[in-house]
C-alpha cells in the first residue's frame, strides 16, 4: 500500500517555513502592540518581548520598526486591493458598484479593527512616523491605487449616463473614501460590539445611497 501522505520536507525547506513563520509571528506582535500602544511607544525591544523571539533574530527579517510598520500595511492594501479587483468584471451599474465597493471596504476592516486604526495613524500622522520617503511614497501610491478604484466607479456612471456629467470625479472620490472612514471610526470604537456591524452597515448604506442620489443624471 502507498504512504499517502505528504512527504517530509526537506532541511532547505523547513528552514524556509521556519523563517516564515517567525517573520509572521513578528508581524502579528507588532500588530497588536501598535494597536494598542500607537507606534511612537512602540521598540523593537517590546515587538521582540510579544513576539517571543530575540531582538537580534527580528533585525534578520526587518531593518527597523519603521519598516515592520510599512510592511504590515503593505500586506493588507494587496490584500485589500485583491478583494475589489475584480469588482469591474460584474455586470453591474455604476451605483450598485459603488455600493459593493462600499461594502467590501467596510467588511474589510469590521472584520480587522486593528488594521484599521494602524491605518489611519498612517493617513493622519505619517510625518511623525520616520518613514524613509521611499517607503512613504511606496505606500501612498498603494493606497491611492485603492481608492482611485471609486474615480473609476465614478467616471463609469458618468460617461454611461447615469450620473450628472458635470460631477467633479476627483472630489467624489475623496467624499465617498472620507464618508466611508468616518462612519467606521464613529462606530467601530464607540459603539457596542454586538451592535457595531449592524450599525457601520446600515450607515454606510444609507449614506452612500444618499451620495448617489444627488450625483444621478436628472432629465
Amino acid at each position: 500500500m502507498h504512504n499517502q501522505g505528504r512527504l517530509p520536507l526537506s532541511p532547505q525547506e523547513r528552514r524556509k517555513r521556519e523563517k516564515e513563520n517567525k517573520r509572521n509571528a513578528v508581524l502579528k506582535a507588532a500588530r497588536k502592540l501598535f494597536f494598542e500602544k500607537g507606534f511612537k511607544a512602540v521598540t523593537v525591544d517590546s515587538i521582540a518581548a510579544k513576539a517571543q523571539v530575540s531582538k537580534g533574530s527580528i533585525y534578520l527579517h526587518f531593518d527597523s520598526k519603521e519598516e515592520i510598520y510599512v510592511q504590515i500595511l503593505i500586506a493588507n492594501n494587496i490584500e485589500f486591493h485583491k478583494n475589489v479587483a475584480d469588482i469591474f468584471r460584474k455586470e453591474s451599474s455604476a451605483a450598485e458598484l459603488l455600493i459593493e465597493f462600499a461594502r467590501i471596504y467596510t467588511d474589510y476592516f469590521i472584520n480587522d479593527n486593528e488594521l484599521f486604526r494602524i491605518f489611519m495613524a498612517f493617513m493622519l500622522r505619517a510625518d511623525q512616523m520616520n518613514l524613509t520617503a521611499e517607503q512613504d511614497t511606496y505606500l501612498q501610491r498603494m493606497t491611492n491605487d485603492n481608492i482611485r478604484i471609486i474615480s473609476e466607479i465614478l467616471q463609469k456612471g458618468v460617461d454611461s449616463g447615469e450620473f450628472a456629467p458635470g460631477i467633479n470625479v476627483r472630489q467624489g472620490q475623496n467624499a465617498i473614501w472620507g464618508l466611508l472612514n468616518g462612519i467606521i471610526s464613529l462606530y467601530l470604537f464607540t459603539s457596542a460590539p454586538e451592535k457595531r456591524t449592524e450599525k457601520i452597515h446600515s450607515m454606510v448604506s444609507e449614506s452612500v445611497n444618499i451620495f448617489i442620489k444627488g450625483i444621478k443624471k436628472t432629465d
